[in-house]
């Protein structure tokens, strides 16, 4: 393939990221206007509310596994191991990554939640198996 199709699901991930963050604005400023919450308790990092900690932790966990995936995917570019089955693998991913956002920003139900978690960490682990098997037999 070796085109840039492997790069999509990479900027899928980042535009979940980005929609997370607005979120988290967006939850902040309502409590805000509500009066719940002082501007002055973000800027002195005094506590999160239940409300937005959800989104702020869910934000927090596209820093961990995904940075993972994102070192995958230009990996999987540079050895030209970026076929259909490693675009497929990413794209996976990324529908993973965001049923779980959806879950854990709304219900936060575990139940829901950790094997939407599992599946990725598995899927990402077949697209690093994937990269090493390729370059066994490269």
């Amino acid at each position: 393939m070796t085109g840039y199709q492997i790069f999509w699901p990479l900027l899928a991930h980042v535009a979940l990221v980005y929609g997370l963050y607005a979120l988290l604005g967006q939850r902040r400023a309502k409590m805000v206007r509500a009066g719940s919450v002082a501007k002055s308790d973000y800027r002195e990092n005094r506590g999160e509310p239940a409300e937005s900690l959800v989104v702020k932790n869910c934000l927090a966990n596209q820093f961990e596994l995904p940075v993972l995936f994102h070192a995958c995917c230009t990996l999987l570019y540079v050895t030209e191991a970026d076929n259909i089955v490693a675009v497929g693998l990413a794209w996976l991913f990324v529908a993973l990554r965001y049923a779980h956002a959806a879950v854990h920003v709304t219900s936060n139900d575990l139940r829901y939640r950790s094997p939407l978690f599992a599946a990725g960490y598995l899927v990402l682990g077949a697209m690093w198996v994937w990269l090493a098997a390729w370059m066994a037999m490269g």
